[in-house]
């Protein structure tokens, strides 16, 4: 059925025929994509042109007007909610009253059905005076279409702006490339977002027009493989997420992800946004492609002249700097030697990366294909010669400019040949704000971060790989580090390492979160935790391998993943487990005497019977950008041994909007002519969470309140979480409670995983005060919106619980938590 007949249907002409064939057509579930755009913008080119016909009859306008459509629905492209882009174009001949009065009837329905509208009027020389002022205009122009009127008008319009445009490329060009890098620097990467926006993100809609203009000028063209499909899946999620909202909206949120996907017929919101992230990463290979094209074709033009005058009207030959055997450098690109032959050589496509990215160059689209399709024919050996494994390390610990060399290896299909499993983490997201990156990118941006940490290991060929491989488990159901051990056993050995480099590189992946999770999570001054963590390990080599991949791969996570106390908790850690693998034997708890500072406040503390405190403020140091990391302040609290510290103390730092980053609670027992009895010494390590740290006699004052009772902290907190509601977002799972095994032989180990919330510890203390046990230390981690508390609690004997009580503790605190 044609536009017309659908209106025709209506039997109405006007706003109402026109709303009605519109909601029937979104409606319809037989041609969604690219027929339904196509209808949508021929129905409204019939509604339109009936408008423009009418309103050109009544005022007498014979010729010399057309209305024009310019933009996207120029290209009859138009979604849902997509704004309408219309020009009333006019020769001049019509007096003003009549081409306002016709476009006044062109406005005013669209306005009246409540479509978006961009609308302008102007006679040809105006358009290509505006095309030439403002570069958006002139973009538009490039997919100028008649919808009716006087088609020679705008075929001429056409005409006159695609020749402006190419007789100005060189100017307007690099003007282009300047906007989109601007936009991409304020938006984002589409291919790494968790709620991307679908148009103006790098990668998205408003770059695959740019590539179209790109095309337009003849200057260079963009790589067509695969771009076509990509943007077609682009603007279906857009149509999906605009059916599903009622909105004109471009940002794909995490709330209406799985809807979209339900739309589309995807299985789930992950397999959308891998869809996504696929069709982004298609795009964005090709734009920089298309751009390196343009700034080599402009530099030739601009040098040519010269040279071909000093060489007496020859043309320059460009110079070939050999890098590699088989591989030269040419006008700014790695590319394949005039000798090479890579159907007869496997190791070539390792090689001509390794010298791309030690280079700092990028490798040729040219050359990146012809090396995939000899890949296809002639794939290197397994297990692999000893230069392709070499070429690969050296690919690993180029640094930054692995990363431009690897898409481009991607790009082509050549990276799930050299190892297989990669498909399965391909484009796959992290569902989690502290990770900036899909999961692909996370493991070469950890390799490239190892690469900074190769002079702190014996071995950085295993340092690199490990890096590449140390979240591979993510693409199989399960623990990700069980799965990622028995993978990358197979990778090892499939790229040639032996089999006692295979066992270490199995060993990091499947305990790569060790350190950190040990170090932020349990009591390092507690012997079972660095025995546990040195009968793991088992080899000083080891742990130096595994102390750097911590610390890439936090550094690769995300700025919330790593922090100079993070990283002086993991080197506490490492220090104690190398002086066990060393012989030495840790010392005890027990053993660790109270500081003087600690002394002198328990006295104080014994001497008058209420809670004394000090702050002390510890600058960390400067983060790798220069700036300094949030100060971190040592709180230390002594008081009388009774009920309810824990609860008490947290719920105060929380009413001061004070986070709690580690705890320690130790009782200490005083000489008798101090006093009866024990003190209780916290020393907590916390931060501001924002603004200026309170004054310690505040804290103390409210210390006081909270401990007798006539400080309602929950109540201080349940009102102002009314007061200031959290977004609207994604429901955070459940917390959960366990204990955890063998966690120490002094202390039952409880550690809670909830969705971090002001006064959370608070809460936790509240629990575990009702359940009548102590807490003998807390250790406090939080990533992003999440925390993981860890707990060492005895009986009030100071004994480690029964398995019993220890589960029905657990049990007890998730039900106060949920």
């Amino acid at each position: 059925m044609t536009s017309a007949e659908v209106i025709n249907e209506t039997e109405d002409s006007g706003p109402s025929g026109y709303a009605a064939a519109r909601l029937r057509l979104l409606t319809e579930k037989e041609r969604p994509g690219p027929p339904r755009r196509a209808a949508l913008a021929g129905l409204t080119d019939t509604w339109l042109s009936a408008l423009f016909g009418t309103a050109a009859m009544e005022q007498g306008v014979v010729r010399g007007m057309a209305l024009v459509a310019v933009g996207g629905y120029g290209r009859g492209e138009l979604s849902p909610r997509s704004d309408l882009d219309l020009l009333l174009l006019h020769d001049g001949s019509a007096p003003a009253s009549a081409v306002a009065a016709v476009a006044d009837r062109i406005w005013y329905p669209v306005w009246d059905l409540g479509l978006a509208l961009d609308h302008s009027v102007r006679t040809p020389a105006e358009a290509r005076r505006t095309a030439g002022e403002d570069l958006k205009v002139q973009l538009g122009l490039l997919d100028a279409r008649a919808v009716a009127g006087d088609v020679g008008l705008v075929a001429s319009l056409r005409t006159a702006v695609l020749a402006d445009w190419r007789n100005q490329a060189p100017r307007r060009l690099p003007e282009l490339d300047e906007l989109c890098r601007e936009r991409a620097a304020r938006q984002g990467e589409l291919q790494y977002l968790l709620e991307p926006d679908l148009k103006e993100a790098r990668g998205g809609l408003r770059d695959a027009t740019a590539l179209r203009a790109v095309a337009a000028s003849w200057l260079a063209d963009a790589p067509r493989e695969g771009l076509a499909e990509a943007r077609r899946t682009l603007l279906d999620v857009r149509d999906a997420l605009h059916l599903t909202t009622g909105r004109a909206t471009d940002r794909l949120a995490l709330q209406e992800q799985d809807q979209v996907a339900a739309e589309l017929g995807l299985l789930d919101a992950d397999t959308l946004l891998r869809q996504v992230y696929e069709a982004a990463r298609t795009v964005s290979y090709a734009t920089d492609v298309t751009w390196r094209e343009v700034g080599r074709v402009l530099r030739s033009r601009a040098v040519r002249p010269r040279l071909r005058a000093m060489l007496g009207g020859r043309a320059p030959q460009p110079e070939r700097t050999p890098l590699a055997e088989g591989v030269v450098e040419l006008d700014g690109e790695v590319v394949l030697a005039r000798t090479a032959r890579p159907e007869r050589d496997a190791v070539l496509p390792l090689r001509a990366a390794a010298a791309a990215a030690q280079s700092g160059l990028p490798i040729s689209r040219h050359a990146v294909r012809r090396l995939g399709q000899a890949v296809s024919g002639h794939p290197l050996p397994v297990p692999w010669p000893a230069e392709a494994r070499e070429e690969l390390v050296t690919l690993l610990g180029a640094g930054p400019p692995t990363v431009a060399v690897w898409e481009a290896l991607e790009a082509e299909g050549l990276i799930t040949r050299f190892v297989p499993d990669w498909e399965r983490v391909r484009c796959r997201p992290q569902r989690n704000a502290v990770h900036t990156w899909t999961v692909d990118r996370h493991l070469v941006e950890t390799a490239v971060k190892a690469s900074e940490l190769t002079r702190h290991v014996g071995r950085p060929d295993l340092l690199l790989v490990a890096a590449l491989l140390h979240d591979i488990g993510k693409g199989w159901p399960g623990d990700h580090s069980v799965a990622g051990e028995t993978i990358a056993r197979d990778v090892a050995a499939r790229i040639g390492f032996d089999r006692a480099d295979v066992a270490v590189i199995a060993t990091l992946v499947r305990h790569h979160l060790l350190l950190i999770e040990t170090a932020t999570r349990r009591d390092l001054d507690d012997p079972a935790t660095v025995a546990s963590v040195a009968s793991v390990v088992r080899s000083v080599s080891t742990l130096e391998l595994l102390h750097a991949l911590t610390e890439a791969d936090a550094l690769a996570t995300g700025p919330a993943a790593w922090s100079s106390w993070r990283g002086s908790l993991v080197a506490d850690l490492v220090e104690r487990v190398a002086a066990v693998l060393a012989g030495e034997a840790p010392a005890e708890p027990d053993q660790t005497a109270p500081s003087a500072e600690q002394e002198r406040l328990a006295v104080e503390a014994m001497r008058t019977g209420e809670p004394v405190l000090t702050l002390h403020a510890q600058p960390e140091a400067p983060a790798e950008d220069g700036e300094p990391e949030p100060v971190g302040v040592e709180l230390l609290i002594a008081l009388p041994d009774q009920p309810g510290v824990l609860p008490a103390a947290a719920g105060v730092l929380a009413l001061h909007r004070l986070t709690v980053r580690a705890a320690d609670l130790r009782a200490i027992e005083l000489p008798s002519e101090v006093g009866d009895g024990s003190v209780l010494v916290l020393n907590w390590r916390v931060a501001a969470e924002y603004g200026s740290l309170p004054q310690a006699a505040r804290l103390r004052a409210d210390l006081v309140r909270a401990l007798d009772g006539s400080l309602d902290i929950r109540g201080r907190l349940t009102e102002r979480e009314a007061a200031y509601p959290r977004r609207r977002g994604v429901k955070a799972p459940p917390p959960r409670v366990t204990v955890a095994p063998a966690g120490s032989r002094l202390a039952t180990v409880i550690e809670v995983r909830a969705q971090d919330a002001p006064g959370l510890l608070h809460r936790i203390g509240r629990a575990l005060e009702g359940a009548a046990v102590r807490v003998r230390s807390a250790h406090v981690s939080t990533l992003g919106a999440n925390a993981v508390d860890t707990l060492y609690v005895t009986d009030e004997n100071g004994s480690p619980l029964g398995d019993a009580e220890a589960a029905a503790l657990a049990k007890g605190v998730e039900e106060a938590l949920r």
